[in-house]
């Protein structure tokens, strides 16, 4: 059985994706709020990009 299947999930604050805990997080998972490097440095845009209609 694959253990990946298991791990906590949380959702980005700024594209709403959801993504899944990784070892360099291991002890500061409370704190991690974005999917990425590019959704943390961009933070301080539109909380969801998208289509802008």
């Amino acid at each position: 059985m694959h253990k990946k299947a298991y791990l906590p999930e949380k959702l980005c604050q700024r594209c709403g994706l959801p993504f899944a805990w990784r070892k360099k997080w291991e002890k500061v998972w409370a704190e991690v709020k974005y999917c990425s490097e590019r959704c943390r440095h961009e933070r301080k845009r539109s909380p969801r990009a998208g289509g802008e209609a």
